[in-house]
């Protein structure tokens, strides 16, 4: 393999900065892979050469600080010549393993392997990740060190010494320390063994400790919004502005059943002509990145044209003026209150609404209400089905008619 090492030294620039310094990192670029590192240094940003990548100047603290980069990319070329030198696979992981540590890849601890897989995903965000995404295996890592800390006095694990004890253990962390629910818990374990997963995939470890680790997801009953509900909200005389916009907004999602996210991201190109010849939503979900193609109702379009002229929309190039999330949620129990609806009003009920309430319960097919959904497994779209009765009513009442029709034309052969 082409063992091509690049080393970026540049300043990370952060607005909340004390007193202006930015502090001072080194990026290193090998094999495809990057990985950044704070060397612990600041300066001003008016006092830095990005074509030198040092410090200007000849001050005391100018060379200081340009003697520290110096040999910190020494040290980077030195720990590579002596992985080279003793066999060992020359990765971005192994090169910070022996930074960080004085080890080679054979004695590599799980922060760092979570912490370089963690950046990797941030170089990808919005690109093949969602910010949410990251925010969770955060999160995750968060969790993980805290735990590492109450459990052994450490700041980092040899990945060799995790087992399945070790897992079971940390389950048990999150549960009782963060006071989680199961299906909480059990996803911060699943984002724990994905990043576990990089150790086997590059024969770091011999075992999987996770072979034997038993965890189920409890099936969650959905909340949504009866017709007569979506009624209230939809028919309520609204004075205040701000609260008639999240109104018009959450609505449009019951009738579309895009999330928040999509429906914050969508712009006028979103909204297409048919092969019916009327309106569509084209878009992509942002979480899943499958294809969303849905027809639109009178009452979207109607909310469509209400804000197409917008200032908020027109600037940001959006078909609806659409707050944060906190803020939409916030005004939605506000919403629940006017209307004297005793749910839970948020904003993601609007998606598990369009795919009951509107759709299944109206006999759309669930393939249908799926590719409407981008789901990329009918499997969760069955989930709905599963929890209207009036949709088990009808399905039976069909199945109840034709075996009356059969029973009658029995009797009337048999007479």
């Amino acid at each position: 393999m082409n063992n091509n090492l690049n080393i970026l030294i540049f300043l990370r620039i952060s607005k909340s900065a004390s007193k202006g310094l930015q502090p001072i990192y080194i990026r290193l670029t090998l094999n495809g892979q990057r990985a950044e590192i704070s060397l612990g240094l600041k300066c001003l940003p008016s006092s830095w050469n990005t074509d030198t990548s040092k410090v200007i100047g000849n001050k005391e603290e100018a060379r200081s600080i340009n003697e520290r980069i110096e040999f910190e990319k020494n040290k980077i070329y030195s720990a590579k010549l002596k992985l080279e030198k003793i066999g060992e696979e020359v990765s971005i992981l192994s090169l910070k393993s022996y930074l960080q540590n004085g080890n080679s890849s054979k004695s590599l601890g799980i922060i760092g392997v979570f912490r370089d897989h963690n950046q990797r995903m941030q170089s990808l965000v919005n690109k093949e990740f969602a910010p949410g995404t990251i925010t969770k295996y955060n999160t995750t890592l968060k969790h993980l060190l805290e735990f590492i800390q109450y459990k052994y006095s450490v700041k980092e694990i040899d990945i060799k010494k995790i087992n399945h004890s070790f897992i079971t253990e940390f389950e048990y962390f999150i549960r009782m320390t963060y006071k989680c629910s199961n299906n909480t818990t059990i996803k911060y374990i699943t984002n724990f063994r994905k990043v576990f997963n990089t150790c086997l995939d590059n024969n770091w470890i011999d075992k999987d400790p996770f072979i034997n680790y038993k965890s189920k997801v409890k099936v969650v009953e959905r909340e949504f919004l009866t017709a007569t509900e979506i009624s209230l909200i939809l028919n309520k005389k609204i004075l205040n502005a701000r609260l008639d916009q999240i109104r018009d907004i959450f609505i449009f999602s019951c009738y579309t059943g895009l999330a928040y996210v999509d429906v914050f991201n969508l712009n006028p190109n979103n909204i297409v002509i048919g092969i019916d010849g009327e309106k569509w939503i084209h878009t992509s979900r942002q979480k899943t990145k499958t294809k969303s193609n849905i027809p639109l109702l009178s009452i979207p379009i109607k909310i469509l044209s209400k804000y197409s002229d917008h200032p908020a929309c027109l600037n940001r190039n959006k078909v609806l003026p659409v707050l944060s999330n906190q803020k939409t949620n916030a005004y939605l129990k506000e919403i629940a209150d006017i209307c004297g609806i005793d749910k839970d009003l948020t904003f993601h009920i609007a998606r598990h609404t369009f795919a009951t309430t509107i759709t299944l319960s109206n006999n759309v097919p669930l393939e249908t209400v799926s590719k409407m959904l981008g789901h990329s497994s009918i499997k969760t779209t069955q989930h709905y089905a599963k929890i209207l009765d009036k949709k088990i009513s009808y399905d039976m009442g069909l199945l109840k008619a034709k075996m009356t029709e059969a029973d009658s034309m029995i009797k009337q052969s048999n007479e």
